[in-house]
């Protein structure tokens, strides 16, 4: 068998893009929706690092319930026939994907100031004042992805409807290359400078602490270990998607002057990154446990609780059972 450039696309979505979605969609969606209800029945008493976990966790929600349809759809070498179904996922997937890098830098600047003010007397650790800097977070985010609703529809027209394609393969008169550019610059690269930023100032602040109580504290060793962690998965997993994606979307362009078969690879390596890139919804929980703020005491209490509630109604049913005639 010959092998020909042009399946490359066709074979990765259907044995790695498929299996890789359908695994991210089963193992992340219940660690998310364990965590929305943790939040909503057990913490009673919610703080600033709270609400942006929450909203974190709403927005991988909503975006894991888009894999499901997408991993039928590759397996099957099929591509989505409804136009609004079309621009509803891709503007899920992209809305989720910066909401998370933001809210991470939220968490991150959360952190830093609860190192710096422990006594939570700083505004930017008020409830109030975090509910409002999560809308103005996902006002932002909207903003941000609204020029790709409009991509997205100028590329449905000129294919009469008809085919469903990704955001670096889209093409309208909205600049894809310039609007991608300006998008990892203000989505991806100044949100990676502000964790930067957060992880060293507050390595500073705990060099200050050891330095004036003249011995080794770990009470807020744990924010810079939160921070330091959000910092790598950012370059792990958001920087070959970025950056594959711009490559994939300069080689679409006249002016690139690439064979067919090395625009392939190209497509054929940014189709590897994908999966990569939203790894984070499935990675996200583990930051719910990381924080602390008495969550996973609180979230092990009520399972037990309704464990043991289990327990005795299950002894109960068995002891009426047995004194029944």
């Amino acid at each position: 068998m010959v092998f020909n450039c042009s399946e490359i696309d066709d074979i990765l979505e259907k044995y790695f893009l498929s299996p890789s979605y359908a695994i991210e969609f089963a193992i992340g969606f219940p660690g998310n929706l364990l965590v929305v209800l943790g939040y909503i029945f057990c913490l009673q008493a919610w703080q600033s690092c709270n609400i942006y976990l929450f909203n974190l966790a709403v927005s991988d929600l909503i975006f894991l319930c888009t894999l499901p349809r997408l991993s039928y759809l590759y397996a099957n070498g099929q591509s989505e026939t409804m136009a609004a179904a079309c621009v509803i996922n891709r503007y899920i997937l992209h809305v989720n994907l910066y909401t998370s890098i933001l809210f991470m830098v939220l968490l991150s600047m959360d952190r830093y100031l609860l190192v710096k003010h422990p006594t939570r007397d700083h505004y930017l650790l008020r409830p109030r004042t975090a509910l409002i800097v999560s809308g103005l977070g996902w006002l932002a985010v909207n903003v941000q992805i609204a020029p790709m609703i409009a991509l997205m529809i100028d590329d449905l027209h000129s294919a009469n409807w008809q085919r469903c394609t990704d955001y670096a393969s889209l093409q309208g008169q909205v600049n894809p290359f310039s609007y991608s550019l300006g998008l990892t610059m203000t989505g991806y690269i100044l949100p990676l400078l502000g964790l930067c930023v957060f992880s060293y100032k507050i390595a500073q602040l705990l060099h200050a602490q050891e330095r004036a109580i003249q011995r080794k504290t770990t009470s807020f060793k744990r924010p810079l270990r939160v921070v330091a962690s959000a910092a790598a998965m950012f370059l792990v997993l958001y920087t070959p998607y970025h950056v594959l994606r711009n490559i994939r979307i300069a080689s679409r362009q006249p002016w690139a002057g690439l064979p067919h078969c090395t625009k392939m690879y190209i497509e054929g390596m940014y189709i590897v990154s994908r999966p990569l890139a939203f790894m984070h919804s499935v990675i996200n929980p583990v930051f719910y446990f990381l924080m602390g703020d008495k969550f996973r005491e609180l979230l092990v209490t009520k399972v037990r609780k309704l464990a043991r509630k289990k327990e005795q109604q299950n002894a109960s049913a068995l002891q009426n059972s047995t004194q029944d005639p």
